[in-house]
């Protein structure tokens, strides 16, 4: 080995710890392998155009390439209606105290207020609407709690910008994390996060993050592109024997200006020290320094990460999405389409069975062909069964609809025969129990955990107060509430009710109707209060916009109304008596004189 190997290969000697990292990251991301291939697939089905996106050409029967994209409609429906149901109303976050101080009203208000302006703001509904892209593709979901404070400074007036400050859900890519999938739970195994950022980028994080090992990662990196620049790719390629994930060798990672981070959360053992690191995240850049080892700073074991699967696998937390068994049918309904066309085609244009001598013709309307003795043209009939597909095409993709779990009458599938309201009703629930529990079980598994931990960073990071602004209920009016870290330091838990919320809601009404028309409604009407009454209608029917639901509105608009009517009687009452101009009074004049 020469002395220009042996300076890269010391250049590139990697730590003991940081190279257990990378083995193990390599080691579950190959695992994996069969599972991101089979992801891909799906991916090519839901954004394809046309049928070249999917298949290959070789061996393809049909030559139409028409694609029916059904999963494309069923991922769009089932997003579409998981949303809504996540997210009903602005009123979807509740919190429950688990000690008399907590449940007090000023507690429950003030934690309230603060996560309902903090997930407006942090845009956490759009974060949640990719998670769901996530749970309905890759059939796990991932995200994690970061805290950010967006506010700069003016360079020219040294003012400070206003910018949003407080915890902020992440979206973590499946593709971009890897764990053990045989471990009992998420919560339970070691992860590992890559991320592949530019070295500018990095340099931003540092402006907005002023930790150690972030300007330890900016050092270390600038020094080894400087080293590295001054070698050639063919003295590099004799000492690099790996390469580096979406770069063909090391030589090419290095020039690219790109920094790979790989960090580690969980326990591990650092083969250097001897130690066992319980609880630890640890950060490695370019698959070779640890840059940060120190103990998770979180309120529970190996971070704020959340997972959600939507169905669960023996074994294996890699979970199956709705949509991984439809792809077969998928194909099916693809060949099925395409074969009619091309029957049609030969039914337009067919094919012809020549006999005896005949001349060469054009197929075309009015063409003429010349046949000598003995000779005859006739065109191949097409079976008619081919062109007889369209019943099995639609019952494919109603059974694909079935398989996803979508739910018929909320997609706008009218089921078919005559039924009473009540049966409607029942139908519809039993219709739609898959797509209630899978979105139940996304709102457990992620979205409340989730909040939790936004509200636990909030009270470790909140420095100071932060002024609010919410809305009055009674009033309808604005207020601005200041916020301090005493306010939201309680024991409890935060609930989103959405989803739960959406499945009694849509018979709520209908059952109350029901018993409003029986003779029941009259022995339990006095012991029902009015306002609950309208507040319940007002949150089924999601009428709070129109703000048409408040203390005693009804009363207080009659009055106004009353009142008006009062009005305008008495003024018609004095016109009434007022003489018209021209007119002379009559009153106290003989008969005989008028």
């Amino acid at each position: 080995m020469n002395q220009t190997t042996m300076e890269i290969t010391d250049l590139l000697s990697k730590e003991g710890l940081a190279d257990a990292i990378w083995n193990r990251w390599d080691n579950w991301n190959n695992q994996r392998a069969g599972w991101v291939a089979e992801k891909e697939e799906l991916r090519n089905f839901v954004f394809a155009t046309d049928t070249s996106h999917t298949v290959s050409d070789e061996g393809v029967p049909w030559k139409n390439k028409t694609t029916l994209p059904k999963i494309c409609q069923i991922r769009d429906n089932l997003h579409a209606n998981y949303l809504s149901a996540l997210f009903p109303n602005d009123d979807w976050l509740r919190w429950e105290g688990y000690t008399l101080d907590a449940e007090l009203k000023t507690k429950r208000d003030a934690i309230q207020a603060y996560m309902s302006n903090k997930v407006r703001e942090g845009n956490l509904r759009q974060v949640v609407s990719n998670l769901l892209y996530d749970y309905i593709d890759y059939g796990i979901s991932i995200a994690d709690v970061k805290w950010c404070d967006e506010r700069k400074v003016d360079k020219e007036t040294g003012e400070e910008v206003a910018g949003y400050v407080g915890p902020k859900v992440v979206r973590v890519s499946p593709h971009d994390i890897c764990f053990d999938p045989t471990a009992p739970s998420f919560e339970n195994t070691p992860k590992i996060t890559r991320s592949l950022m530019r070295f500018g980028e990095l340099k931003m994080m540092a402006m907005r993050d002023d930790s150690p090992w972030i300007r330890q990662a900016i050092k270390y990196a600038d020094e080894t592109r400087s080293k590295i620049g001054s070698y050639k790719k063919d003295d590099f390629n004799k000492a690099a024997g790996y390469t580096v994930d979406g770069f063909g060798n090391l030589y090419e990672y290095y020039q690219s200006g790109y920094v790979e981070v790989l960090e580690f959360e969980g326990t591990l053992h650092d083969p250097d020290s001897d130690e066992l690191l319980d609880d630890y995240i640890i950060t490695v850049i370019d698959r070779q320094l640890v840059i940060r080892k120190e103990p998770i700073p979180a309120w529970k074991r190996n971070g704020f990460k959340v997972f959600a699967s939507w169905r669960k696998r023996p074994d294996n937390l890699y979970g199956m999405g709705p949509l991984d068994n439809l792809v077969g049918m998928q194909y099916r309904i693809d060949h099925l389409e395409n074969a009619k066309a091309d029957a049609w085609d030969l039914v337009v244009t067919p094919m012809f069975k020549i006999i005896g001598d005949v001349d060469e013709f054009e197929f075309y309307p009015g063409g003429e062909v010349h046949i000598a003795e003995g000779g005859d043209v006739q065109p191949l009939a097409v079976p008619a069964q081919a062109l007889q597909v369209n019943n099995e095409i639609m019952g494919l993709m109603q059974m694909m609809e079935e398989f996803a779990g979508a739910p018929k009458q909320a997609m706008g599938i009218r089921t078919p025969g005559e039924k009473t309201a009540f049966e409607v009703q029942s139908l519809e629930n039993a219709a739609g129990r898959i797509f209630q529990e899978k979105i139940t079980q996304f709102e457990v598994e992620l979205l409340e955990p989730l909040l939790n931990n936004m509200l636990h960073m909030a009270v470790k990071h909140l420095d100071g107060g932060d002024v609010l602004r919410v809305m009055d209920d009674d009033l309808g009016v604005a207020q601005f509430m200041s916020i301090t870290k005493e306010d939201i330091t309680a024991k409890g838990k935060l609930r989103p009710i959405g989803a739960r919320h959406f499945a009694h809601r849509a018979q709520l009404i209908q059952n109350l109707s029901g018993i409003a028309n029986t003779g029941v409604w009259p022995k339990i009407e006095p012991h029902m209060s009015d306002k609950a009454l309208a507040k319940l209608v007002e949150d089924s029917l999601q009428l709070q916009r129109f703000a048409l639901v408040s203390d005693n509105a009804g009363l207080m608009d009659k009055a106004e109304s009353q009142r008006l009517m009062n009005q305008i009687q008495e003024d018609l009452s004095v016109e009434s008596e007022t003489p018209l101009e021209g007119e002379l009074p009559t009153e106290g004049i003989p008969p005989e004189m008028m």
